[in-house]
């Protein structure tokens, strides 16, 4: 041993555990994708009675053996699957979020976000930082939702997705509705949401405004819920006009997709047809005003893909009061989602 190396510092363990953290942040992409693979095969539903080895998985998931091993080798690194013995895998807490049968499942929106149309504007994240405008249209050569409406594979992923948003169920339930006799859910997707709201709600009417293209799903869905019958489905268009006829109309995860201008042409079309007594519910995540905490990253996400933005409290009273309507109140729903509810004024 030299001298050099007898004097050589010994590492500081906190510069250690930095080092570490932002290796997982750099490579965070790896987990993200490594998930989306095994909701794809569907191993969470494969192991859903119990741990099973590797080369059963393989075959009931079409995988090649080896490759399926080092993938949930991998992920119960990470704590997704446990390895209870050599090559055989079970279910985590987080893992069986991932099953596609249950309350809360996250299966959809992990196969949504490892989708190509869905990762790669990530990929141009530093052109939409400099412009300050959604990159997805560079890539794809069409905005973001005219993508969806032409590819219907993964306009079927984002409406999974979509609909497996836990906010549906708290609206549904936290909400007093007792008062409403229509309920409009503007941009409702398959009417996840609005089917919630009528399946706990037995004397309200439904009102679903969507595009054609979305409705023959959401037809499906909503009589699979039983509730079809008392659901309007009305095929158009947000940006042109909204329906009327409605005491209540719902914005569930429809504002943060766009611009300040172009979610204020959709409130001001809530607002024409709006009833003096009526109300308006936006379910959207609502930042903290100094910004920390977990939305300012799906606030990037709609900065990439759409050119929309997660808002502020302070920033949607701003949107709302411009289209005619003054916030009576805001409800957290879990750690994710808010419910702001306003009515309009002169």
């Amino acid at each position: 041993m030299t001298s050099t190396d007898e004097q050589r510092p010994t590492p500081d363990p906190s510069a250690l555990d930095l080092a570490m953290r932002l290796r997982q942040m750099i490579s965070a992409y790896q987990v993200s994708q490594a998930v989306h693979v095994a909701a794809v095969l569907g191993i969470p539903d494969l192991l859903k009675d119990g741990a099973r080895p590797c080369d059963e998985l393989a075959r009931s998931s079409g995988s090649d053996e080896d490759g399926l091993y080092r993938l949930l080798r991998a992920l119960a690194g990470v704590g997704v699957f446990a390895e209870v013995s050599p090559r055989r895998f079970a279910l985590t807490p987080l893992s069986a979020l991932l099953r596609s049968d249950v309350d809360g499942s996250l299966h959809a929106l992990a196969v949504m976000n490892g989708q190509e149309w869905f990762w790669r504007p990530w990929g141009r994240l530093v052109d939409g930082v400099r412009t300050g405008g959604s990159v997805f249209e560079p890539i794809f050569g069409m905005p973001y939702f005219e993508y969806l409406q032409r590819n219907p594979a993964a306009r079927g992923v984002f409406q999974k997705a979509l609909a497996g948003a836990s906010s549906r169920a708290a609206v549904a339930d936290l909400y007093d509705f007792s008062t409403s006799r229509r309920v409009a859910d503007i941009g409702g997707g398959t009417g996840a949401l609005l089917a919630a709201i009528l399946g706990r709600h037995p004397a309200v009417h439904g009102i679903l405004l969507e595009r054609a293209a979305v409705l023959d799903g959401a037809k499906r869905f909503l009589a699979d819920a039983g509730v079809l019958d008392r659901c309007d489905l009305v095929d158009g268009d947000f940006f042109e006009s909204v329906t009327a006829g409605a005491d209540t109309y719902i914005l569930s995860q429809v504002l943060h997709d766009w611009s300040d201008e172009a979610a204020h042409r959709i409130l001001s079309n809530c607002r024409a047809v709006m009833p003096p007594d009526g109300k308006i519910l936006v379910v959207e995540r609502v930042l903290p005003e100094g910004g920390a905490q977990k939305g300012p990253l799906t606030d990037l996400n709609m900065l990439v893909l759409m050119g929309g933005r997660e808002r502020t409290r302070g920033e949607y009273e701003v949107l709302l009061a411009r289209a005619g309507f003054r916030i009576t109140g805001v409800m957290a729903m879990g750690e994710a989602w808010s419910l702001i509810e306003g009515v309009p004024v002169e």
